[in-house]
């Protein structure tokens, strides 16, 4: 799972924008982010990267609190 959508609301950013950031089609954007489908690892370092945050942000912990 990631937080690609929580990361893009905090920051006001539409999933319209990052698609043409990345030269991918919205679909496969709003794949991502509805968690439908999970972009390879480099393709979420490009996106951290783009959104100017630590690729970590963008990943959800498998771990219980």
């Amino acid at each position: 799972m990631n937080r690609i959508k929580e990361v893009l609301e905090e920051k006001g950013i539409k999933q319209t924008w990052l698609a043409d950031k990345l030269g991918k089609s919205y679909n496969m954007v709003n794949g991502y982010v509805q968690n439908r489908q999970q972009p390879r690892l480099e393709i979420l370092f490009e996106i951290a990267n783009i959104l100017e945050i630590d690729v970590k942000e963008l990943l959800k912990s498998n771990k219980e609190k």
